[in-house]
């Protein structure tokens, strides 16, 4: 069994203090040329200092059974690698969500559960070297003017830092990974969505509805973003853009985006916004936008609305009515003074649907509702559902009619609407 192959939770105890790690660290750094040891790759790096920490230990160390050596050179080669006690759990695939409550509590979120670990910080200046480790390698920093800080390890992982005195228990450090790239009917076997909605959505997609994606923090927006992606024929140019890259379509013509913060003078921000002007120049066929949260919204809507159909974007909101909502409230936030009548016309011509998911008690991810856009400019918002969860349906999700002018849309499009939802009038729910 490999030195990383190991659950992190069920590590065995050391037979010597943690400060001794830092002992052995010292050693190590003693031993080794740096100049050599930056020639090698990643790999071969922490095989050749393994090697050299265990001959140290050897050499120099207490007798120790083989679980307690391997743990101890894997823990020294940690400490002088990355990113210490946190190396191991970022090397468990079973972990999604890494939140650091100070030096003594450690929590992970594995299958959409929070459980607290045995892991811990020696000390808390052990947890603030760490950090300073994370930020740095982003050229930011984390101090007493700055307490708050968002960053990204070199693999992708979103990283959020918030120290005292804004914290009241000690330097938080709260790690998401990567979410494993699904495909849709990847989904639906999870229980997701059923196969009509699976045949729904990808019809949309390829007949170019621009499409919102809405929910709350963890229930898998960005999952099924990139899921829903796949459907886009590889013909077509995509431009993503994400304030972590985390996408990872499958077509060959994509150029991906990724927003910079400010340095440490505080110059450099590179936003959504720009990126999101910026792409309108560089012809895409798509833009897919990780998430809006501020004045990108309205330039994005105007870019749905200048002939960009297709394009895909995600929100946090609790409902379509609430998607709508907020993306009123953002688009308004720009600089540009604009009539909440032209923003709710704006909105009206360029979202044609809205998914809406949620995140259940047992931590599993679904979705609640797919809603269609049937208002049009100079109108009251009017959204009609053609899905609904409903726990009382047999397999959870019910289907509604389509509105006509979206089943014509589908029909113009060569995309058969699926016959379980058949056509009528635009029966709708009024906000």
């Amino acid at each position: 069994m490999g030195l990383k192959d190991r659950r992190t939770d069920d590590l065995p105890p050391l037979a010597r203090p943690d400060h001794d790690v830092a002992h052995w660290r010292r050693q190590l750094l003693a031993e080794i040329n740096l100049d050599d040891l930056a020639l090698l790759s990643t790999a071969q790096r922490r095989a050749r200092l393994e090697k050299v920490v265990g001959h140290i230990i050897g050499r120099e160390g207490p007798v120790l059974s083989t679980n307690e050596r391997i743990d101890l050179i894997q823990r020294v080669v940690d400490e002088a690698l990355g990113l210490g006690v946190l190396e191991p759990l970022l090397a468990d695939p079973t972990i999604t969500e890494i939140m650091v409550n100070g030096p003594d509590n450690v929590y992970v979120e594995r299958a959409g559960r929070i459980q607290r670990i045995s892991t811990t910080f020696a000390t808390e200046d052990q947890l603030y070297q760490t950090i300073d480790r994370i930020v740095s390698r982003v050229n930011r920093r984390v101090d007493e003017s700055t307490p708050m800080v968002d960053a990204r390890l070199p693999t992708g992982e979103r990283v959020n830092v918030i120290i005292p005195p804004l914290s009241l228990v000690g330097p938080v450090l709260t790690i998401r990974r990567f979410p494993r790239s699904y495909r849709l009917e990847e989904l639906a076997e999870l229980g997701a969505l059923d196969e009509n909605t699976t045949m729904l959505l990808a019809a949309l997609v390829r007949a170019r509805f621009n499409i919102v994606i809405s929910g709350g923090t963890g229930t898998g927006k960005t999952t099924l973003l990139n899921a829903l992606s796949a459907f886009v024929p590889p013909r077509e140019r995509i431009v993503t853009i994400e304030d972590s890259a985390e996408l990872r379509l499958m077509q060959e013509h994509v150029i991906s985006l990724e927003s910079r913060p400010a340095n440490i003078e505080g110059v450099g921000e590179v936003t959504i916004r720009h990126l999101v002007r910026n792409a309108l120049r560089m012809r895409p066929d798509r833009i897919i936008v990780g998430e809006v949260r501020g004045a990108e919204t309205l330039d994005m809507l105007q870019a749905m609305n200048t002939g960009h159909e297709g394009s895909m974007v995600t929100v946090h909101s609790n409902s379509p009515e609430d998607a709508v909502s907020r993306l009123e409230t953002l688009a308004s936030m720009s600089e540009i003074k604009i009539a909440f009548e032209a923003i709710r016309d704006q909105i009206n011509n360029a979202v044609d649907v809205i998914v809406q998911l949620e995140r259940v008690g047992d931590g599993s991810r679904r979705i609640r509702e797919v809603a269609v856009v049937v208002s049009r400019r100079r109108e009251e918002f009017r959204l009609s559902p053609v899905v609904t969860f409903d726990r009382k349906t047999v397999g959870g999700w019910r289907c509604h009619p389509l509105p006509s002018g979206a089943a014509d849309r589908l029909a113009r499009a060569g995309e058969p609407v699926p016959a379980v939802f058949g056509v009528e009038g635009e029966e709708v729910t009024t906000r």
